[in-house]
């Protein structure tokens, strides 16, 4: 039997496919459909109050996203992740963003870009103990690294990484990952990318990725 997430209760009759993909979503993230769970047609079109076919809309961008994964007979479940998996994950976040913070940091203009680093800064920080909005307010954060570069493609790779690093929020439990948002942490990064110093701004987000990746693993 699906959770009786309040994110997954009734959906207003507007956008509906969208509505499902957003509350599908974050009922993943926050842990309310934990990895491996069983994603039964029936019940989830119920709890949303929406139509077989616009939920199964839903969860195809979602299989897309590398939230969901097909099994036996195409059965569709959250996806689970591995300790390998989540290691290739922040190996790869750490190259994109270490580009990024680079980028950033050789910016002759970045006293706008760090503004704009540290005002996300402080919606994380005023997310306090929401665990919905800090884990999107630890994402908006990182998700401002590249696109704050204009490099498109740059945007692009990050972006399809999302699903699997909103998984990996999850492989080790709430209490690590809620540890990997530290503001204190990131404003680090922040600082590097302020001082201009291109290597420094690479060190700090390695390091910071090194750490997260270590911290969900164990």
């Amino acid at each position: 039997m699906a959770p009786q997430s309040t994110a997954l209760l009734g959906l207003a009759k507007t956008n509906l496919r969208e509505q499902a993909v957003t509350a599908l979503r974050a009922a993943i993230t926050s842990g309310d459909l934990p990895p491996s769970s069983p994603l039964v047609e029936t019940e989830l079109s119920e709890l949303l109050q929406i139509s077989r076919g616009t939920l199964r809309e839903a969860l195809r961008q979602l299989q897309q996203e590398g939230l969901v994964s097909a099994g036996a007979r195409g059965r569709l479940s959250v996806r689970h992740l591995d300790s390998k998996e989540i290691r290739d994950i922040f190996a790869v976040r750490a190259a994109l963003e270490a580009l990024a913070v680079r980028e950033l940091a050789e910016n002759p203009d970045r006293a706008e870009l760090v503004d704009t680093l540290r005002r996300a800064l402080e919606v994380m920080d005023a997310a306090g103990d929401d665990l919905e909005a800090r884990i999107e307010a630890d994402l908006d954060f990182h998700r401002h690294l590249s696109r704050l570069t204009g490099n498109e493609t740059l945007v692009h790779s990050w972006s399809s990484l999302e699903g699997s690093i909103r998984m990996s929020i999850m492989f080790a439990g709430l209490d690590r990952a809620v540890g990997n948002m530290d503001v204190g942490k990131h404003s680090a990064i922040v600082d590097a990318i302020e001082t201009g110093d291109a290597n420094e701004a690479s060190t700090a987000i390695e390091s910071h990725m090194r750490w997260a990746s270590a911290n969900l693993i164990g």
